[in-house]
């Protein structure tokens, strides 16, 4: 920590910079903190997987009917009951990937990957959240066929799920989402641009860390998506980050190392 020195001198009234002061703290003490706190996460997500998957198999059991005929309020209940259940097991799943992240247990299986492969397959996985809204998804690509960027296919995919899940969240109904992948010298850039109310430049650099939501937003999230997203991008080689103003939308990309 530096602490600059001030002073105003006898019979003066400005003040006059003279130096600093250095201070040195032993954190370890708080890294062993950190350390525990990780490791005790990654047991309590997954120990509470198994409960939760168990839960969601017993409500889809009841939809069926195979135990007798519903009435409308317990239909209700019980797709309230399957949405919560499918909340805690995405959260669990986020704290998993984040532990494994910070204890360096993260396994990446880095090969040539085709980019285009990897937009449909995220555009797949987020349909049914779109067309709740009416929202369409364009795609545009600026890459030659041959091109491959050197990545772990399903947690790159994993990332522009994120991305996809969270431009719908911030969308309005009825609007569009441009997905752009585009080749820039030694790398490929993935582009996300939504065109919801945006997010204020002074929280650019801390929307990637842990637990941060931006402030006046009601959205159900845990802070830990885009946390995750930069260390699988990073992991990878690659850049992360995001381009927005307030009432212009969002842009956020990623990009990776051509093979």
């Amino acid at each position: 920590e530096v602490v600059p020195i001030n002073i105003i001198k006898t019979g003066e009234n400005e003040k006059k910079y003279i130096g600093r002061v250095i201070l040195l703290r032993n954190i370890t003490p708080f890294k062993e903190l950190d350390f525990a706190k990780t490791n005790f996460i990654a047991t309590i997500s997954h120990e509470l997987k198994t409960p939760i998957s168990a839960i969601k198999m017993g409500v889809q059991l009841l939809e069926n009917q195979k135990f007798g005929e519903l009435n409308e309020q317990q239909k209700e209940l019980l797709k309230s009951i399957n949405e919560d259940g499918q909340r805690l097991l995405d959260i669990t799943g986020e704290l998993l990937n984040l532990s494994q992240v910070e204890t360096g247990n993260i396994r990446l299986n880095i090969e040539p990957c085709s980019p285009k492969e990897m937009v449909q397959a995220a555009i797949k996985n987020v349909e049914k959240l779109a067309e709740q809204k009416n929202i369409s998804m364009i795609t545009q690509y600026e890459i030659e066929d041959g091109d491959a960027v050197a990545a772990d296919f399903d947690k790159t995919v994993w990332v522009m799920n994120n991305f996809l899940s969270n431009a719908i969240k911030h969308s309005f109904q009825d609007e569009t989402i441009l997905i752009r992948v585009e080749r820039k010298e030694s790398t490929v850039s993935f582009s996300i641009t939504d065109t919801g109310k945006g997010i204020d430049e002074k929280y650019h650099r801390q929307i990637f860390d842990r637990y941060f939501q931006v402030p006046g937003e009601h959205q159900n999230g845990t802070g830990l998506g885009l946390a995750i997203s930069k260390n699988f991008i990073e992991k990878q080689h690659g850049e992360i980050g995001v381009k927005s103003s307030l009432n212009q939308g969002s842009t956020f990309y990623f990009m990776l190392p051509v093979k």
